[in-house]
């Protein structure tokens, strides 16, 4: 993500009585070399290595995340990097980096998480927050391997138990521990930073060590998992369960060109971003093809799968919802569930290797959304998924939690995190949702990042800020950079644009540049629906 100007100058200063008292970096405890096997929580350091600036060079790399820049490391500053395992139990092999700042450490850490079923190290992240002066951890979660499945975990209990929380708070201990003895003291203040599985691990921090972390940045959290599994299972099903239902990435492109041509001026501006879906109803059946029509238009079975799409799942016998699916505008993007022979393996691993792991030959085809949705969800939920009303330890201690989620999400459901977000705000105080918590929805922002809409988010510089000065942020500036991440569309002009605290929503001043931010208000009125 791009650092918002901001950023650059947020706290290495903090009020005294007196005055100002500048934080001076703390000089390193330790040579870095000095810290190479030593014990740490639940492990010991293997390697620890002071790496010059611009020096950092990984053996090997996998390929970035969805959502994440596979960015270089030219541009990082000298840090001492410690590689550490971790084996809290006998089957744990969990592998964990600390990047630190070699001079100019600013006091502060950073947690990062991952994507997917993770098995990697998240490398592309941990250069960022080094750059800025944090101290920054990850970890591979106890697997190494193919973040689109989960068949390592087949028979591994104790590494399913490592994935679903154990982990990142064991890497969490451990880097906080490695931070003091680098440093001579630990750090004042403890962030978490991250998207998808990475913010589904924030919210099980605030969850399950609500000690861990200060402030928590969660954007697209995959939670709850178990439900998200047979969410995905449902939409790649429905693209395959007749020959005719299947959607091409251009018939999804005549979907969502409607969507936009329908949703578009709701916050008064026409410029190809929805920015209140909440105030639109869109049926795919507007672009269902007529006796002559060319190719633009979408059969009735094909309408048919989007609506079951938009529907969610549901119980085919009683036709009761069971679970929220996609947000109408998310199609260009959904494409990643829908185009394959079967359903996303992410989802199909759970299912195969895992639920149904003793039913040999088990087929997607014979899921029965009726039973199988609550066999799925108990076979791993106490591991797995964050329950929105368990998070009052982590709010009355003082944490701070920023949600967020992009309306063109088609990976995880951003009805996920809005619901999640409504159940949280109803089981906590209302001083502590106003002071403690906040939703931030993006427009026309895809899975972490790309999309038509602006997507570059500085979160980092929102949490830290938040937590420094106790003021929630109720306000953020999202910018779009020319040819967004892993956007499907041409490159785009830059543009920024106003987030406004959920439930409010931006709309056009009706004056000004319609690519700048200060054109815009946050706005609480409810639109008429349609």
């Amino acid at each position: 993500m791009a650092v918002n100007g901001r950023a650059r100058l947020l706290a290495g200063a903090v009020m005294t009585f007196g005055g100002l008292l500048a934080i001076a970096s703390p000089a390193a405890a330790k040579d870095c070399a000095q810290m190479a096997g030593q014990a740490l929580p639940q492990g010991k350091v293997t390697a620890a290595t002071l790496v010059p600036a611009g020096g950092f060079k990984p053996a090997a790399l996998p390929e970035a995340p969805p959502g994440v820049a596979a960015t270089g490391f030219a541009n990082l500053p000298a840090f001492c990097r410690i590689e550490a395992t971790l084996k809290p139990s006998p089957d744990s092999d969990i592998k964990v980096e600390v990047w630190m700042p070699a001079s100019g450490w600013n006091g502060k850490f950073v947690g990062i998480g991952n994507g997917g079923w993770a098995g990697s190290i998240s490398y592309f992240q941990l250069g960022e927050p080094l750059s800025r002066g944090y101290a920054v951890a990850a970890t591979d979660t106890g697997h190494v391997g193919n973040a689109l499945t989960g068949d390592w975990a087949a028979g591994h209990p104790e590494k399913l138990i490592d994935f679903g929380y154990r982990a990142v708070h064991d890497m969490t201990v451990a880097a906080k521990a490695a931070v003091s003895d680098f440093y001579g003291s630990g750090p004042r203040m403890s962030l978490w930073n991250s998207c998808s599985t990475g913010g589904r691990q924030g919210l099980m921090e605030a969850f399950r060590f609500p000690e861990d972390y200060d402030a928590i940045s969660a954007m697209a959290p995959a939670n709850p998992m178990t439900g998200l599994m047979t969410q995905s299972l449902w939409t790649g099903y429905q693209a395959v369960r007749s020959p005719g239902a299947k959607l091409t990435l251009a018939k999804l492109a005549v979907a969502h060109k409607a969507y936009i041509a329908k949703c578009d001026d709701k916050d008064g501006l026409k410029d190809g971003i929805a920015s209140n879906p909440q105030a639109c109803k869109f049926d795919p059946a507007v672009v269902q093809c007529k006796a002559g029509d060319a190719a633009d238009c979408l059969t009735a079975e094909q309408v048919q799968t989007l609506r079951a799409v938009y529907g969610g799942v549901r119980d085919p016998k009683t036709g009761k919802r069971l679970l929220s699916g996609w947000p109408a505008g998310s199609e260009l993007e959904l494409s990643a569930l829908m185009s394959g022979p079967e359903p996303f393996p992410i989802a199909t691993s759970y299912m195969r290797a895992l639920v149904f792991g003793s039913e040999k030959g088990w087929d997607f085809r014979s899921f029965d959304y009726g039973t199988d949705s609550a066999r799925a969800r108990d076979y791993g939920a106490k591991i797995l998924d964050v329950d929105p009303r368990g998070l009052g330890p982590f709010f009355a201690r003082g944490g701070k939690l920023l949600l967020s989620h992009g309306w063109t999400d088609g990976l995880i459901p951003a009805n996920n995190t809005v619901a999640f977000y409504g159940t949280l705000s109803k089981s906590i105080t209302a001083k502590q949702t106003q002071t403690q918590l906040r939703l931030f929805m993006i427009p026309g922002m895809n899975h972490c990042s790309g999309g038509e809409g602006p997507s570059s988010i500085d979160t980092l510089a929102a949490i830290d800020q938040w937590a420094s000065s106790s003021k929630a942020p109720d306000r953020l500036i999202a910018a779009r950079l020319p040819g967004p991440l892993g956007a499907p569309e041409p490159k785009q002009p830059p543009m920024t644009r106003p987030l406004c605290a959920y439930p409010a929503t931006d709309r056009y001043k009706g004056v000004g540049p319609a690519d700048q931010a200060d054109s815009f208000v946050c706005t609480r009125t409810k639109p008429k629906v349609g």
